[in-house]
C-alpha cells in the first residue's frame, strides 16, 4: 500500500510539473525598449508581477528595428515558448504569419486585431482615458491653452488626441489643444529632442499643459513643460513620479493588466482568443492619483473627473472614439 501511495504521488508530482513546463511565457517588446518608463515599461511591469507571482519565468526580446520581430516570435515559437505576446499595433503583420506557422502556439497582441484562431488581440478604449485627463487639464490651466505631442501619426493616437480634445471642450468650451505628432515612422517614439521642441513650441503659443502621448520620446516633452515651469501629463504608465509636483497626472492605459492576464490564463489553462476590449469599466484606462500630484489634484477636480467617469459608465456622456471613422467632434 506504500509503494502504491508513493507511486501515485510521484506520478501527481511528475503530471504537475509536465503541465508546469508547458507555460513558458515570452514577451516581445516595440521599439523604444522595455524601460521606457511608458508602453513598453507598462507591458514589463505585468510580465514581472506574474513571474514573482508564481516563481515562473518569462523570455523576452527588445527588438532594434522591425525587421527582428518576426524572427523573434518564429524563434519563441519554434523553442516552445507559449504564450508569446507582441507589444504594439506594427508587430500585427509578422505576428500573423507566425501563428499561422505555428497553429499550437497561443499568441496575444496589444493594441491590434490579428484575425487568427490562435490569436487574442488586445484593445483599449483609450478615449475614456484621455477624455478624464482632459478634463483636468482645463481646470488646471490658466492660460486655456494645452499643448498634444502626439508619437507617431497613426489613427491610435489620433483616438488620444480626439478624447484629450473632447474631455477639454466638455470642461471648457473655450479651451484649445494644440495638437502635433511628431513624426510618420516608428523613429517617432523614441525622439524626446524633438518631442521636447515641438512641447516649447506649444508653450509659445501659450500652452500651460503639455500631454506627452509618445512613448519613450514623451520624456523629453514632459522635461521641457516641467523647466517651463509648467505642468505635464503622463501616458501608458504612471509617469507620475517622474516629475514630483509638476505632473498633473497620467493617463493609465494598463498594458500591464493585459500581459498580466495574458500569462495567468496560459498558466490556469483558461486561456481565449478573440478579441480583448479594456476600457474604464474594466480598469483597462483611468488616470493616476497618488502621493506625487495629490496637492495639484483639489477636492473639486477630483468630484469633477470622477462624476464625468460614473457618466461614461452609464452612458451619460459618449466619448466619440476617432477609430470609428476618423474623424474628430471637436478640434
Amino acid at each position: 500500500m506504500r509503494q502504491f501511495v508513493l507511486g501515485m504521488l510521484t506520478a501527481v508530482i511528475t503530471f504537475t510539473s509536465a503541465i508546469a513546463a508547458e507555460v513558458s511565457p515570452a514577451i516581445v517588446f516595440a521599439l523604444g525598449g522595455k524601460f521606457d518608463k511608458s508602453f513598453n515599461q507598462s507591458a514589463w511591469d505585468g510580465a514581472e508581477r506574474f513571474s514573482k507571482e508564481t516563481g515562473i519565468k518569462y523570455r523576452g526580446f527588445e527588438i532594434q528595428n522591425a525587421a527582428q520581430r518576426e524572427q523573434a516570435f518564429r524563434r519563441f515559437a519554434r523553442d516552445g515558448a507559449n504564450p508569446v505576446i507582441a507589444i504594439g499595433f506594427d508587430a500585427a503583420e509578422a505576428l500573423s504569419k507566425v501563428a499561422k506557422e505555428f497553429p499550437k502556439t497561443n499568441f496575444a497582441i496589444i493594441d491590434m486585431v490579428v484575425g487568427a484562431p490562435n490569436v487574442r488581440s488586445v484593445v483599449y478604449k483609450e478615449h475614456e482615458g484621455t477624455f478624464l485627463v482632459g478634463i483636468m487639464a482645463a481646470m488646471a490651466s490658466k492660460t486655456g491653452v494645452m499643448g498634444f505631442v502626439g508619437g507617431m501619426d497613426i489613427p491610435l493616437v489620433r483616438k488620444f488626441a480626439c478624447g484629450f480634445a473632447q474631455g477639454v471642450k466638455y470642461q471648457n468650451p473655450d479651451g484649445k489643444v494644440l495638437q502635433t505628432m511628431i513624426g510618420a515612422t516608428p523613429a517617432a517614439w523614441n525622439d524626446p529632442i524633438k518631442a521636447s521642441e515641438i512641447a516649447k513650441a506649444q508653450m509659445q503659443r501659450g500652452a500651460d499643459v503639455i500631454f506627452g502621448a509618445a512613448g519613450a520620446s514623451g520624456l523629453g516633452a514632459l522635461q521641457a513643460a516641467v523647466d517651463a515651469g509648467k505642468l505635464g501629463i503622463g501616458v501608458d504608465a504612471n509617469q507620475n513620479y517622474l516629475h514630483p509636483g509638476k505632473m498633473l497626472t497620467s493617463m493609465l492605459k494598463r498594458v500591464d493588466i493585459a500581459v498580466y492576464n495574458a500569462f495567468m490564463d496560459a498558466k490556469n489553462d483558461k486561456w481565449t482568443n478573440g478579441i480583448n476590449v479594456l476600457g474604464l469599466s474594466e480598469d483597462g484606462v483611468g488616470y493616476a492619483l497618488d502621493k506625487y500630484n495629490a496637492e495639484l489634484v483639489n477636492d473639486e477636480m477630483k468630484a469633477t473627473v470622477e462624476k464625468a467617469k460614473a457618466d461614461i459608465l452609464s452612458g451619460a456622456i459618449k466619448v466619440h472614439d476617432y477609430m470609428s471613422d476618423n474623424s474628430c467632434p471637436v478640434k
